[in-house]
């Protein structure tokens, strides 16, 4: 299921799964999670207006409820992924703090002189986890940020991307999982990453 509260393009992530074979619900309701067997949660846009949106539409509580007592899967996507950890400098709002961690805009030293936000295809270091099962080194996705996570816990880390430093750009905790970029926009990279989501 894939959690609709306002910010977000759950249709274009509805329609990847469905293209892959899967099945995809849009939800709006507290209790419509309730008969989800996997979550996604999408984002894009600031994170205070993310973090109210969500907040606002009653989606959260029986989310956190449901991904810590049961242990339901859970996939955060752009915006959706820093929801994820404790707090933003883009913000006030607190996360979800279901991963340790908080969210910091690029900052590029020295000679770096690189566009924010970072936007384009990039290669991704893959480190661990299931999401990343049977994709090749090689596997390049879809960027569109001006902030990313920083772990407090490095071992939560699944996968690094470079622009102008390396930074995590996939993480995972137990059943939570987060990704920066983009799966819908990732053509048969971004088909494979949801496959696996969808298989676990």
């Amino acid at each position: 299921c894939i959690l609709n509260y306002g910010v977000g393009n759950p249709q274009s992530i509805a329609n990847m799964i469905k293209h892959i074979g899967g099945e995809a619900k849009i939800i709006s309701s507290p209790t419509e999670i309730n008969k989800a067997t996997k979550l996604i949660l999408p984002g894009v846009g600031a994170f205070d207006a993310a973090a109210n949106a969500l907040k606002s539409s009653g989606l959260q509580e029986r989310l956190i409820e449901r991904v810590n007592t049961e242990q339901l899967p859970l996939l955060g996507i752009c915006v959706g992924m820093q929801l994820l950890a404790h707090s933003s400098e883009e913000g006030i709002c607190a996360g979800l703090g279901l991963i340790d961690g908080t969210v910091k805009k690029f900052s590029f030293q020295g000679t770096e002189n690189l566009r924010i936000p970072h936007m384009g295809w990039n290669k991704v270091k893959q480190v661990r986890g299931p999401l990343f099962c049977e994709l090749d080194q090689e596997a390049r996705f879809y960027f569109a940020h001006s902030y990313h996570v920083v772990l407090n816990q490095h071992e939560q880390a699944c996968a690094y991307a470079s622009y102008g430093y390396d930074f995590v750009c996939a993480v995972q905790n137990k059943n939570i999982f987060g990704i920066q970029f983009h799966p819908e926009k990732s053509h048969r990279f971004g088909m494979k990453l949801l496959h696996n989501f969808m298989d676990l």
